[in-house]
């Protein structure tokens, strides 16, 4: 119990590292927006034309760093997820097992 404690806290901060590097991203170029949770904008819009690498070279390669800080805080989040039911599981199985 004490190690997904220790597995837990851990995650936080490496969360909370990553979220840093998302708002720093963010800040660079006001184009890529606030949000902290969504992927910039790289996926074909109906009506409106992506910027490409020929375009702004700058902007795609700082929004592609950006998305993949994005992903890596998705996986840091669902994996926390999954250790904290463990924690969870073992509480239930101290309550129960008195």
């Amino acid at each position: 119990m004490t190690t997904t404690i220790f597995a837990l806290i851990i995650l936080y901060l490496i969360y909370r590292w990553v979220i840093s590097w998302i708002e720093y991203y963010s800040k660079l170029d006001k184009r890529l927006g606030e949000s902290i949770w969504r992927y910039s904008y790289d996926y074909h819009v109906i009506g409106k034309r992506d910027v490409t690498l020929d375009d702004d070279e700058t902007l795609v390669i700082l929004r592609r760093k950006r998305n993949r800080a994005v992903t890596f805080m998705y996986l840091i989040f669902f994996l926390s997820f999954v250790i904290f039911m463990s924690f969870l599981n073992q509480i239930l199985l101290r309550i129960l097992s008195y």
